[in-house]
């Protein structure tokens, strides 16, 4: 339920007295918005792809082969941190990924689960393959 204009212009006043009481916890208490965190993943990703490309050609170069190896390994994970959106956090603190839609959401706010999809009637992908296979060899006997 949206808040009314005197919740909102009370809420806001809460807000700057804050600020203006405790500025350092107020940024605290604000944090980073989610496109911020994102650009800074692709930041760091991408700082670390540059320093682990280095490190293969440097291992490469002077025959150290440990060093390529972690370079490579670096490579990958900073690719992935910089290509991967962050988890969502539970109220537990734990990373959990975005379940996605379990169902259509009644008026009431239950939720009605999935329809699943019901079989074709013709059968199987493969089946139907075969029909199709089993019809143009019949066409083609007059050839």
């Amino acid at each position: 339920m949206p808040l009314s204009e005197h919740e909102q212009r009370v809420l806001e006043q809460m807000e700057h007295a804050m600020e203006a009481e405790d500025p350092k916890f107020a940024t605290a208490m604000r944090g980073r918005t989610p496109k911020a965190r994102q650009r800074r993943r692709i930041m760091v990703g991408s700082i670390g792809v540059v320093v682990g490309l280095v490190l293969v050609v440097l291992g490469v170069a002077q025959g150290v082969v440990a060093l390529a190896v972690a370079g490579f390994v670096l490579m990958l994970g900073a690719g992935a941190l910089a290509l991967t959106p962050p988890r969502k956090q539970t109220a537990k603190g734990a990373a959990t990924h975005a379940p996605g839609p379990l169902g259509a959401v009644a008026p009431d706010g239950s939720t009605k689960p999935r329809k699943q999809r019901a079989a074709k009637a013709n059968g199987s992908f493969m089946h139907r393959l075969e029909q199709r296979w089993d019809h143009r060899k019949d066409q083609g006997q007059g050839w």
